[in-house]
């Protein structure tokens, strides 16, 4: 069987480029090893309740956003968003709290009260990267592959950016942690861990053009959707369907297939059928399980495989739980972001141990039987260790034991107005992510944003086949729901704006 367009995996980047090609009047098959889509967006379900993987916030849902933009196109309904106020708290070590609002006014009050040994370093700070960040939302919106696009197109956006793109260009190569010299230590973790959050890294080693963006997005506004990531899912699943596109699930695809010139020319599933592609093949794995599954390591490009080698991600630990009502009116807000120990300069930012996100669902979308809501609580873990355990199923079990135990007292250490009224229900560690989704050594998250991993330094969709692109959060322009739809927008531009065998 024959499509103009296959795409391997089932995310939200692989429907999003199906949904886009199919809207388009693209032939287009989407290939899930899964029973249903979604990969990491999907929900997960146990004993009545309905959680989320990640944090449960989603950026630009706003008028004029990517979402919007997309949606646009397709001829289905978006699923219901609302936006998320504050956005998120962040609590210190020391008991402070600062709300991440919206509102200046509200926001920097907050920073004045929570860093009064540098309140103005900290606001200017702020109102530095505030046009910064601005003009490159702008610039992402006027040509969202800036990796890729042409010298002209990028000389354009800068001619109209014109008052702060000399700044741009000037911090091109700049780590966050740069930008902060004048603020106090613990005002650094502050951002710190925010941007391990958003960008897998701390200011040491985040490229502060991407901090910039990073850390107001939620200044922007974040959103909850109705029903989680699968609600998001399951829309573009029925806008494929709906535009003539075909999605086939528990279709786990083995390889790539070549022509007798040794260029891909489809698919091989691993029932033994190949699935011929005409114009183009999109990946919707990451850049280490594309390579190193679908290609091949003997057919990588030596460049690839080297950056491929040095080239790591964070893995999750997750705890899923049933919180009371009464516990989550005790809470300053839904989500919490939580710094548990300083980690004082010049130890280095080590989130393993120190920080995790307290996500809740909502009221309007609690998600759980009458009275109580949802939680998942995401902690960072070093994937690889858990898998030195692969020959003992016993041992990997007392390994999760002992991060839940440490977790959960960390947790109502940093939170006792949870009291007992909050329960685990289950918990998911990298190797049950591979089990679920494959990625290599269950990494979720994409690549961190260092310097040598952002902008033009990122992975780009494109590979060196001119017909194999690339969609996901490991990717130009990055981790998130948002990037990930961006990359979609990327490959499906450049597949029916131009002959896929020109360049």
């Amino acid at each position: 069987m024959a499509y103009e367009v296959v795409v391997v995996g089932g995310g939200i980047g692989g429907l999003t480029v199906a949904a886009l090609l199919a809207a388009r009047g693209v032939g287009v098959c989407l290939l899930e090893k899964e029973s249903r889509a979604g990969g990491c967006a999907e929900t997960f379900e146990k004993s009545g309740y309905t959680f989320e993987r990640g944090a449960g916030l989603y950026a630009s849902w706003g008028a004029g956003e990517i979402h919007e933009k997309i949606f646009d196109e397709l001829p289905v309904a978006p699923p219901e968003t609302r936006i998320v106020s504050p956005s998120y708290v962040v609590r210190l070590p020391d008991e402070t709290e600062i709300a991440v609002a919206q509102s200046d006014e509200e926001f920097y009050e907050s920073l004045r009260r929570a860093f009064p040994e540098c309140a103005a370093s900290a606001l200017s700070f702020y109102r530095e990267i505030e046009p910064v960040a601005d003009a490159l939302f702008r610039a992402s919106v006027a040509v969202p592959d800036l990796r890729t696009a042409s010298k002209m197109k990028r000389a354009q956006v800068a001619l109209s950016e014109h008052r702060v793109a000399r700044k741009i260009y000037a911090a091109m190569n700049e780590r966050a942690v740069e930008r902060l010299r004048k603020t106090s230590a613990r005002f650094r973790r502050f951002i710190d861990a925010q941007l391990q959050i958003f960008g897998q890294v701390p200011s040491d080693e985040c490229a502060y053009l991407f901090a910039a963006v990073a850390l107001m997005i939620p200044r922007r506004g974040m959103y909850s959707i109705r029903g989680g990531g699968s609600a998001l899912a399951d829309s573009l699943v029925e806008s494929i369907k709906k535009s003539g596109g075909a999605v086939r699930l528990n279709s786990p695809v083995l390889r790539l297939s070549y022509d007798s010139s040794g260029s891909p020319r489809g698919v091989d599933l691993l029932s033994g059928e190949t699935i011929e592609a005409t114009r183009a093949i999109i990946s919707n794995l990451t850049v280490w399980d594309t390579y190193g599954k679908l290609v091949g390591l003997n057919r990588t490009p030596y460049e690839v495989r080297q950056k491929l080698k040095n080239l790591r991600g964070w893995g999750a630990y997750l705890i899923f739980a049933a919180m009371d009502e009464q516990a989550s009116a005790r809470l300053p807000a839904d989500h919490l972001l939580v710094l548990t120990n300083w980690q004082e300069e010049p130890e280095r930012f080590n989130p393993e141990s120190s920080l995790f996100m307290f996500a809740s669902s909502t009221a309007w979308d609690a998600r759980a039987p009458e009275g109580e809501r949802s939680v998942t609580i995401n902690a960072f873990t070093r994937a690889e260790e858990w898998f030195s355990f692969h020959e003992d199923d016993r041992a990997r079990e007392e390994m999760d034991q002992a991060a839940l135990e440490a977790w959960w007292n960390r947790m109502h250490a940093m939170m006792p107005e949870l009291g007992g009224e909050i329960e685990v229900i289950e918990t998911i560690n990298p190797p049950g992510f591979y089990d679920e989704t494959r990625r290599k050594l269950g990494m979720v998250g994409g690549v961190g944003q260092a310097i040598e991993n952002f902008g033009m330094n990122s992975i780009s969709h494109r590979t060196h086949w001119p017909n194999l692109f690339m969609v996901g959060d490991t990717v130009f322009p990055g981790a998130g729901i948002a990037a990930v739809t961006q990359s979609a927008l990327i490959v499906a531009n450049e597949i029916t704006t131009r002959a896929v065998f020109s360049f």
